[in-house]
């Protein structure tokens, strides 16, 4: 009614429903260009590779529509096997070579893998050994090429970009951050790393790290290294990963039949030695060796247990006539372990690269019956599924060292159990608890992960829309006579 109780014309009811209508329009086209979404810039594969699994051909054709994405995949799903047909695909399209970039002695095994599934490979070691199609070279190599040359750069093994602070990190971004096809593969991130999926967002060119953190996160406190993820923003945050990051465990978590792809049992025994070391610091008798606290002191421990530790793995790695693999820690005793064990080949960090192949590859065509290295040099990317039997002789306080090393044998495509045997002294403290209670930690943050990203990329891989209609009652309702008929 207006002020004189004069009723309002229609047609100005009609303009400010009209105008009402068009505001809310603009207020919804206002909050959607707010949404946060990594627009995609590839293209549509017309084929699929017939040797790879049906959800390794989908998420190859997801990745390649994305132009820039990653596959964080456990391992043993084949992400060797996608990383090169999708690399293939790409230099097919674009008429120009791709390179891919892997850890030590994984060039070779890469190439192996290409034969299997119909993509050649070509091994290089400089830019002039480039040829058209699939490249590979390993990491140690990348300043030998020109990455204007490569329409597409692959990152296998891509959490070598996990510390951000690193030269490496810096010089795989500032190097490829015009090459317009990219693609991180690696095993499954611990999803409270958000720093590390900060760095591969930052690489891809979706996001820069700066930007995730102030735009999903908070400072904890005063402590300005410590980044919480706000509670309002968790959903969103999950749904941007999953709109350039396919995670998954097994295929099962993006709806496939995952039955094939049952780990077999991991059977970790702790083998404690006695430590010599039982007078404390004012020279008195212990009944027990006092449980090391300090880097050093643990340090300490390690060595005065050497040769007890090294004569508790030799025992085992000799017991058998099969293939054992021996991680160490320190140099001292990476030399008394291939001393003492029967038919070691030793991988140390001051070998030749070529030694460092000749060694790995001989491990994994049965040449080579044992080989001791540290996780830190043979720990990524090889897939040694003959193998069911690891001695950990020394362990680092790096949890995702253990993890990956472990990974190189308990892994999808193992037939057997796998005995890992991890030997401290009994002054390094409950090693073994440590570490399977970090190992529930991560399984923990993962399944969240792929929780919170699943049902998103199975809509994008399978091509699938969410589609709901609002219903709007315009008609009277007429109920029937005999519903208004009360009964008595």
């Amino acid at each position: 009614m207006l002020s004189d109780g004069a009723a309002i014309p229609d047609e100005s009811v009609g303009f400010c429903l009209t105008k009402w209508r068009c505001n809310e329009l603009e207020y919804a086209e206002f909050l959607k260009s707010k949404e946060i979404k990594t627009e995609s810039s590839g293209f549509e594969p017309t084929r699929t590779n017939p040797k790879l699994f049906e959800w390794q051909n989908d998420i190859v054709r997801w990745a390649l529509m994305k132009g820039r994405a990653a596959i964080f995949a456990d391992c043993g799903l084949g992400k060797t096997a996608m990383q090169l047909q999708w690399a293939h695909e790409v230099s097919e399209h674009e008429g120009k070579p791709v390179l891919i970039l892997a850890p030590l002695a994984v060039a070779t095994q890469t190439k192996r893998e290409g034969l299997k599934f119909d993509v050649d490979v070509t091994v290089c070691r400089k830019q002039e050994d480039v040829k058209d199609g699939v490249n590979i070279t390993n990491y140690e190599m990348v300043e030998h090429f020109d990455a204007d040359a490569f329409c597409g750069i692959v990152l296998d093994e891509s959490s070598i970009l996990k510390d951000s602070t690193s030269s490496t990190r810096k010089l795989l971004t500032d190097k490829f951050k015009n090459t317009p096809y990219k693609l991180c593969c690696t095993a499954t991130p611990s999803p409270n790393d958000f720093m590390e999926l900060g760095t591969h967002s930052h690489f891809l060119g979706i996001m820069t790290q700066p930007e995730m953190l102030s735009t999903f996160f908070c400072h904890d406190g005063g402590n300005t290294s410590k980044w919480r993820l706000k509670g309002h923003a968790e959903r969103k945050f999950f749904e941007w990963v999953a709109s350039w990051a396919c995670c998954l465990t097994n295929p099962s978590d993006l709806g496939y039949d995952g039955s094939s792809f049952i780990l077999p049992p991991l059977n970790v025994n702790e083998v404690i030695v006695k430590s010599n070391d039982l007078i404390d610091g004012d020279g008195q008798f212990m009944l027990l060796a006092e449980t090391s606290q300090t880097l050093n002191e643990r340090r300490a421990a390690r060595r005065n247990s050497l040769n007890d530790r090294v004569k508790a793995a030799a025992e085992i790695a000799n017991g058998t006539d099969e293939q054992v693999l021996v991680w160490c820690d320190l140099n001292a005793e990476s030399e008394a372990l291939t001393s003492a064990i029967n038919g070691a080949v030793e991988v140390k960090g001051s070998n030749t690269a070529d030694h460092k192949e000749s060694a790995m590859n001989g491990f994994t065509d049965g040449t080579n019956r044992v080989l001791v290295s540290k996780p830190s040099i043979a720990g990524w990317g090889m897939n040694w599924q003959q193998c069911n039997k690891m001695i950990f002789v020394g362990l680092s306080d790096s949890f995702e060292a253990y993890y990956q090393a472990v990974r190189r044998c308990w892994r999808f495509g193992q037939t057997k159990p796998v005995d890992v045997y991890i030997i401290i002294s009994d002054a390094e403290g409950c090693v073994k608890d440590n570490i399977e209670r970090k190992q529930r930690d991560a399984q923990r943050m993962t399944s969240e992960l792929v929780k919170f990203t699943k049902d998103i990329l199975s809509a994008e891989i399978h091509h699938t829309v969410r589609m709901s209609e609002s219903y709007i009652a315009c008609d009277k309702m007429e109920v029937p006579e005999w519903l208004l008929t009360t009964s008595m």
